[in-house]
């Protein structure tokens, strides 16, 4: 079986991180969309509601299967018997960071390979940051969100 971890804070999930995984759904057989809990990153949703907006988000991929962590990436992968990384490249800001990390992954276990999908170009703009930036003015975010996740949302900030 071909199973890959598409890592992330997913602070929320948005539909660029959607695009990267249903790319990926028909490249592997197995997905695993693991939210980091990265309480270093200062999350503005907690751990458990990050879970559920992926969830929700992912409910129509029968290959995605949504976990939460809070170790070494690598420890992940060894414990989900995966050996691919996904990683998603917006611009080439993105690009230094994630190839440091992908070499200390690569560095601490040498089997773990590392992929780097852009996301399509009507998407290349989204990300968690952006939600967040625009969501904390109360501005329109259900265009760069799944409507489940925008639901949810709604629902937190009652």
């Amino acid at each position: 079986m071909r199973r890959a971890i598409y890592p992330g804070t997913f602070d929320p999930i948005t539909n660029g991180h959607l695009d990267i995984i249903k790319r990926a759904c028909h490249m592997f057989d197995e997905i695993i969309v693991a939210v980091a809990d990265s309480e270093s990153k200062k999350p503005m949703f907690t751990l458990e509601q990050r879970i559920q907006m992926t969830q929700a988000a992912t409910k129509s991929f029968p290959k995605v299967k949504v976990v939460g962590f809070d170790k070494l990436l690598v420890d992940l992968a060894e414990d989900l018997e995966a050996n691919i990384i996904i990683r998603g490249l917006r611009a080439v800001s993105d690009f230094e960071y994630e190839l440091q990390m992908g070499y200390a992954n690569a560095s601490l276990n040498p089997d773990l390979e590392t992929i780097y999908l852009m996301p399509s170009l009507q998407h290349a703009f989204v990300s968690s940051s952006v939600v967040r930036t625009i969501l904390a003015y109360e501005g329109k975010i259900d265009h760069l969100i799944a409507p489940e996740v925008h639901h949810i949302i709604k629902e937190i900030k009652k």
